[in-house]
């Protein structure tokens, strides 16, 4: 009885830490939402991309207004007129595909700002202000009415996603950002620079690792239950 009682302690831990880290992930992708005050206009770019779209607006984030197991997705980003002099700390607006800098006082962008931003197809930024990853990541960049807007991001990797020139023999190459990609082994590849060939070992680099884990576990167990009995 007090086995199946400690195992069901375990299990009911493992759950809190889940939800923990679930909504510890969620706050951190809506924080990017509350960097400035106010909210999106309707008139704005991303507020009308948001109507098309029948998206839900929360503070500077047009969010996917859907019932599907992730109801935060953002979709746009609106940080226009914010008195931004640089970007970060927008990791969490990764999923948006429209995201606007415009009337910024921004002096320039790091090149990693938006690395990982797959999704982002339209940008309206200052003037002064080259698009990320540098105005050839894109298909079309033009100034209109004293923005820079930057549209359709080009992929980094072949058309076809087969083995790519910009990847090591046996990888797959695939778009990680305007500028950006990233370098994954092909199908029974593994290993350095994918050079291994055949099914990863997942039992002799995962087993040694998990039967470590249980007999630290059992020792520490072990060691608080007698320090729990002793007087």
């Amino acid at each position: 009885m007090k086995a199946v009682c400690s195992w069901m302690k375990s299990v009911a831990l493992i759950l809190i830490f889940n939800l923990y880290f679930n909504a510890s992930y969620q706050l951190t992708e809506l924080k990017v939402c509350k960097l400035c005050g106010g909210t999106i206009l309707n008139s704005s770019a991303v507020g009308q991309i948001c109507s098309i779209y029948a998206g839900r607006i929360d503070g500077r984030c047009c969010l996917r207004n859907d019932n599907t197991n992730d109801p935060e997705h953002i979709i746009g980003l609106d940080l226009s007129n914010c008195s931004l002099t640089c970007v970060q700390d927008i990791q969490g607006a990764s999923t948006a595909f429209i995201i606007d800098l415009s009337l910024n006082p921004i002096v320039n962008i790091n090149d990693t700002a938006f690395q990982g931003f797959n999704k982002l197809k339209y940008m309206i930024l200052p003037q002064n202000i080259n698009c990320p990853g540098s105005n050839t990541s894109w298909e079309k960049v033009e100034i209109k009415e004293g923005n820079r807007h930057c549209e359709g991001q080009r992929n980094m990797c072949n058309e076809t996603g087969q083995l790519s020139m910009n990847c090591p023999e046996n990888s797959l190459c695939a778009p990680f950002g305007p500028g950006f990609f990233e370098c994954s082994c092909a199908e029974n590849f593994h290993g350095y620079k994918c050079l291994r060939e055949g099914d990863f070992p997942a039992l002799q680099v995962f087993g040694p690792l998990a039967a470590s884990t249980v007999v630290i576990s059992f020792l520490l167990w072990t060691t608080q239950r007698r320090k729990a009995k002793s007087p």
